[in-house]
């Protein structure tokens, strides 16, 4: 069975920076794009970033280009989203998943999830 977990959120005024990992067990993750999603309240659960198998190719939705950046580490089977610049708007609960070999943009590509982890950004 392949599981999820993620790490590192918390509270972080404006203009600050948090480090989100996500290690994957159970199954080598390092033939799969890995993508970050994020949920705010009384919203969808929207694109934030992907990385293929390798890291040599990565994705990002446009409201966090330039200040986030998806990066793994295939050894530790882990990935991680380093978010800068963190706005209000980035207030979400941060989900990792893997990617099932098509759509990495919609969830509908994304077979297996973490649990998440609450990020919060005061102004």
């Amino acid at each position: 069975q392949v599981q999820l977990v993620e790490s590192g959120g918390g509270l972080v005024q404006a203009g600050g920076s948090l480090r989100l990992s996500c290690v994957v067990s159970g199954r080598t993750v390092s033939v799969y794009t890995m993508g970050w999603f994020r949920q705010a309240p009384g919203k969808e659960r929207e694109f934030v970033a992907a990385i293929n198998w390798s890291g040599s190719i990565t994705y990002y939705a446009d409201p966090v280009k330039g200040r986030f950046t998806i990066s793994r580490d295939n050894v530790k089977s882990t990935v991680y989203l380093q978010m800068n610049s963190l706005k209000p708007e980035d207030t979400a609960v941060y989900y990792c998943a893997r990617n099932r070999g098509s759509d990495y943009v919609n969830r509908i590509g994304y077979d297996y999830w973490g649990q998440g982890t609450q990020v919060r950004v005061s102004s």
